[in-house]
């Protein structure tokens, strides 16, 4: 069993504050062959709508660097992003990302919600009662469709993120069931440009997304997908790794994919 953690945080997102070295060793302790790293890029600043500053690329190219040399062979080390709610801005994005590295892997994400709702996080929305809740997913779907159409990235992170905050965190019981169609839209758009999905292991709760979605994007054709835990600090990497490649299996699933230089490597689960 190929073991790969293919969404990490490390000290260059925001909202995560460990190096690549440790990520990496932690990813060894868990058993895993392989982590990419892929820190927040987004093309407005954090908690904001404000277009943000060009990153310094050279920070990030040289703790990865750090890291292989702190490892060796002992795991294999990819380098991506989480590159954010792109359709927002993409002529920034495309200025951001000059003099960027050559990255493995580019998660594509959504995390605010559209100007209907002043581009607010999902982290911090707080819907007043689960009927705006529920009619927010539709939003947030709106906007993932749009990234989808936009491309610019490898797989689409998290399809079903909007369920961590309101059910896990808030307490309701949204569903993406009547949003069937549009979520089918989505796959659709993601296969016929060549892109996949990730499974978000959600640092071993519920999976995003879950059976029924992973079963519908595979009978559509769907084959890249990776596995990636979400991990903002050392003791999540490798969170329910194993049993989330159980999870595609039972789905359909025969293989699942790692990336060099955003090209797939192929694994069998």
């Amino acid at each position: 069993m190929y073991l790969a953690d293919y969404h990490t945080h490390t000290q260059f997102s925001p909202d995560a504050q460990d190096s690549m070295t440790a990520m990496a060793q932690a990813a060894i302790r868990a058993g895993l062959d392989e982590i990419c790293f892929t820190d927040h890029v987004e093309p407005m600043e954090w908690g904001s709508t404000k277009l943000r500053a060009p990153y310094d690329w050279s920070l990030l190219t040289r703790d990865f660097r750090a890291a292989q040399a702190a490892v060796g062979d002992q795991i294999q080390l990819r380098l991506g992003i989480e590159l954010g709610d792109a359709e927002w801005a993409p002529e920034h994005v495309a200025e951001l990302l000059i003099g960027a590295p050559e990255f493995d892997f580019v998660i594509g994400s959504i995390h605010l919600l559209s100007k209907k709702y002043r581009g607010e996080d999902l982290y911090v929305f707080s819907p007043k009662d689960e009927s705006e809740a529920q009619e927010a997913l539709g939003d947030y779907l709106e906007e993932a469709l749009a990234l989808a159409k936009q491309g610019g990235f490898t797989v689409m992170g998290h399809l079903t993120l909007p369920l961590r905050y309101f059910n896990e965190m808030r307490g309701f019981r949204t569903s993406f069931d009547p949003y069937e169609e549009q979520i089918r839209e989505i796959l659709k758009t993601l296969i016929e440009n060549g892109r996949g999905i990730e499974l978000n292991c959600n640092r071993g709760n519920m999976p995003l997304p879950d059976g029924k979605w992973l079963k519908i994007y595979r009978e559509l054709g769907g084959e890249i997908i990776t596995l990636g835990t979400d991990a903002h600090s050392t003791q999540h990497v490798g969170c329910s790794v194993r049993e989330r490649q159980a999870l595609l299996k039972s789905c359909g699933f025969t293989r699942f994919c790692t990336f060099e230089k955003q090209k797939p490597i192929w694994h069998t689960l």
